[in-house]
């Protein structure tokens, strides 16, 4: 019977050693994941105008954003499996492809709170660039 309970005792000291060790390490992941949300939470991420010129037709198409680099990604995705909304820029993706674009951020916005609404800032930024460009016009409606 002894070395039963060795065995055992030793199978138990094993599961308590692993247990042990992934309770740690559990709460080490919790540590860096709080972390890393607090420092999404503070990041500034680039506010601004953003642009799709068709270098073959000069069409311009102007959008604002919150985070210039998301939307650009988010715009690509759209446009790449055609399902764009704004039917005229999506037409001229087709035709020309990525290459027959120039995708550039045109005004950037200075802030200092990334929780506040820049949706204003960003509409008069908008409204500056369709004003000094006559064939730009909003990505959306």
């Amino acid at each position: 019977m002894r070395p039963f309970f060795i065995v055992y005792g030793a199978w138990i000291i094993f599961f308590i050693f692993k247990v042990y060790n992934c309770i740690e390490v559990k709460t080490m992941d919790m540590k860096r994941k709080k972390e890393l949300l607090e420092i999404y939470k503070n990041r500034m991420p680039e506010m601004g105008v953003f642009s799709y010129r068709c270098k073959e037709t000069g069409d311009v198409f102007l959008g604002i954003s919150k985070d210039t680099r998301a939307d650009f990604n988010s715009a690509n995705a759209k446009l790449a499996s055609t399902m764009h909304p704004n039917n005229q820029l999506q037409e001229l993706w087709n035709k020309y492809g990525r290459e027959g674009f120039e995708l550039s951020v045109i005004k950037v916005l200075k802030y200092d709170d990334p929780n506040e609404d820049h949706t204003e800032e960003l509409e008069k930024l908008r409204e500056e660039c369709l004003a000094s460009d006559p064939k730009a016009r909003r990505i959306w409606k």
